[in-house]
């Protein structure tokens, strides 16, 4: 069996402060061509901007079914799906855990491909996690920061109580 839609992606998210300015960057790579993608947010974590990375990745593959690697060098969100913690988190009602909006929004992406992922190691020389780091970076320093309303949505909810 030939597989012939093998996509290699490579993620990473930045938060300045944690929680601060935060983004993430994309290489998006397949046969010989390459797309970087990254964006800022005004105020987020870079956990949220891990995840975030990975959930923008996916939902640009245009072709139901695709081999997808994934290199990130968070075991945030490699851990959170490698070792099914995600999966009785939904069992669980997501009941105490984090960025629930967007492991649910994950949760919508991943089956629609067959996902593998790799962690890699942050700040070790890997030319392409380097330049996800890069471009996550100057994405958080931009001029041109989104608002995280899942972030700050729940930070209003916190300080309610």
């Amino acid at each position: 069996m030939t597989i012939t839609n093998m996509i290699t992606i490579y993620t990473d998210g930045s938060a300045l402060g944690n929680p601060g300015p935060g983004g993430y960057g994309i290489i998006l790579m397949k046969d010989h061509h390459r797309k970087e993608v990254s964006q800022g947010y005004r105020l987020t974590t870079n956990n949220r901007m891990e995840l975030l990375s990975v959930i923008v990745a996916l939902e640009m593959i245009k072709v139901p079914n695709s081999h997808v690697t994934i290199y990130s060098d968070s075991k945030y969100v490699v851990d959170s799906v490698d070792k099914g913690w995600v999966f009785g988190w939904v069992k669980k009602g997501f009941k105490d855990k984090k960025n629930v909006d967007l492991w649910k929004r994950f949760l919508l992406i991943y089956p629609r491909h067959h996902v593998k992922f790799k962690w890699v190691k942050g700040h070790a020389a890997n030319p392409l996690n380097e330049r996800c780091d890069q471009l996550a970076v100057a994405a958080s320093n931009s001029r041109n920061l989104l608002v995280d309303e899942g972030y700050e949505a729940s930070k209003k909810e916190e300080n309610l109580f």
